[in-house]
């Protein structure tokens, strides 16, 4: 999700941005990325596949893979979670959808969106078809990972909060990039690899809510794929497309400017600025939980002496995660007045099972939610939530909570998820084929290819 008052990194501005970024994507070398980014790294793409094998289950992942056979797409890619083998481009676009189903994936704010679900299943499926070595899967990740953040900067929140879905949007381009870099194409083909994933970028915020969220996440890295491989065959675009009278940066937003491309060598790379979701529910009602949470954990109260709850957030909640009555289990996961209630009635909102119909319906939390104002305030993080609990017994209790700084210790964060990975893999795999995921993953430095990783997942 996005922060509106994250604003862009230092450095002047640049009139080729289109250009820069390819050039970066072909020359950056692997060197530059060190231990620290690469385990980053490492981290989301474990968290990638966690959620991924949980989402694979979901309906909508059972409608795309049959009409893909359906439609003779079969193939030799593997599909996470799933027996079904598919085309190498439909397998980006239904990994990715998966990944997204749950919308339990990770957040990074200079995107303003979920940057590895468009990234991940574009390079693996390129990987896979390849053969193509763990080290590069992970220079590459980084390099579409900072792509994509980059191209959020650039577009501002006006994007955004125009209705566009940057996961979508913006993803495109960070899959095209890893894509083009997996592939090794120079400057000039990145170029139009970026150009190909401009004219195909789309995605409305109108659809939250619905399957066609989580199908941004897969259209993203189909696209993003497809504009690599296409440009490594000669396929034309425009090298400018970011900037140029009627590009994509014109046409979507009204506070786009070109950045350079890390002015500053030394700064953290965008992935080690990642978000990661430990409730699965949308992340702008993470603050609220978890301030819920700490509330709970040094006061004694229960739910049925809650008489009134108030959440200070963003104005941007609203047109997000506000969704007043929901009827479904995955409406839930877009109302914060309804995850409040979960989260004070105990119930674990790290649980995936429980976003179901039936919790949406429970009388005791739709009455608890009718108890829920959201109101708006300005924090210095859009993520940020000021929780205040009236009881009957007179007081009041506060409580503040930002869930958008990124880790600093890498061993916690790191012990978090793999905690985070077994609880939603194991059900479907069973703890032995999920265990040897988590070192596979952990291990991809190291691996000749990714085909053992693949197949152990599928």
């Amino acid at each position: 999700m996005p922060d509106t008052h994250h604003t862009a990194r230092q450095g002047s501005a640049t009139e080729t941005p289109t250009r820069d970024l390819a050039q970066w994507v072909a020359e950056v070398p692997s060197t530059d990325f060190t231990d620290r980014p690469r385990r980053w790294a490492k981290h989301a793409i474990l968290d990638w596949f966690g959620v991924t094998l949980a989402g694979a289950t979901d309906p909508l992942v059972g409608i795309l893979a049959g009409d893909a056979l359906d439609a003779g797409e079969g193939g030799n890619a593997r599909l996470v979670g799933r027996k079904e083998k598919v085309t190498p481009t439909i397998a980006a676009m239904i990994n990715g959808a998966a990944s997204h189903a749950l919308d339990y994936d990770d957040v990074n704010k200079r995107l303003h969106g979920h940057p590895t679900v468009p990234v991940v299943p574009a390079i693996l499926a390129l990987a896979e078809q390849k053969g193509l070595a763990g080290r590069a899967v992970v220079d590459a990740f980084i390099v579409g990972y900072e792509t994509e953040c980059l191209i959020g900067e650039m577009m501002g929140m006006n994007h955004y909060d125009h209705g566009w879905h940057a996961t979508a949007t913006v993803g495109t381009f960070g899959a095209a990039a890893g894509c083009a870099r997996l592939l090794g194409l120079d400057a000039g083909k990145s170029a139009m690899a970026l150009g190909i994933a401009a004219t195909q970028a789309a995605g409305l915020k109108s659809m939250f809510g619905t399957m066609c969220k989580p199908l941004h996440a897969g259209k993203s890295a189909m696209n993003g794929l497809m504009a690599a491989r296409w440009a490594a065959r000669g396929f034309t675009s425009r090298s400018d497309a970011l900037e140029c009278a009627q590009g994509f940066g014109t046409t979507q937003s009204t506070e786009f400017h070109g950045l350079p491309v890390r002015p500053d060598s030394a700064a953290p790379f965008a992935v080690e600025e990642n978000l990661f979701k430990y409730h699965a529910a949308c992340y702008l009602t993470h603050s609220s939980i978890e301030a819920i949470r700490e509330l709970k954990q040094h006061h004694e109260f229960t739910a049925d002496q809650v008489t009134r709850v108030r959440t200070l957030v963003d104005a941007g909640h609203r047109k997000v995660c506000d969704i007043p009555e929901p009827e479904t289990g995955l409406q839930v996961k877009f109302s914060i007045r309804h995850c409040i209630a979960m989260a004070l009635s105990g119930i674990d909102t790290g649980d995936r099972e429980i976003y179901t119909d039936a919790t949406a319906a429970r009388p005791d939390l739709m009455a608890l939610r009718r108890k829920v104002e959201v109101e708006d305030k300005v924090h210095d993080s859009r993520h940020a939530a000021e929780i205040v609990i009236d009881l009957a017994d007179g007081r009041s209790l506060v409580q503040f909570f930002d869930v958008g700084v990124p880790a600093d210790d890498l061993d916690a964060q790191e012990q978090r998820l793999i905690a985070k990975f077994h609880r939603l893999a194991d059900p479907i795999l069973g703890a032995d084929k999920a265990k040897r995921i988590k070192d596979l993953v952990l291990g991809l430095d190291d691996a000749k290819d990714v085909g053992d990783l693949m197949a152990t997942a599928g």
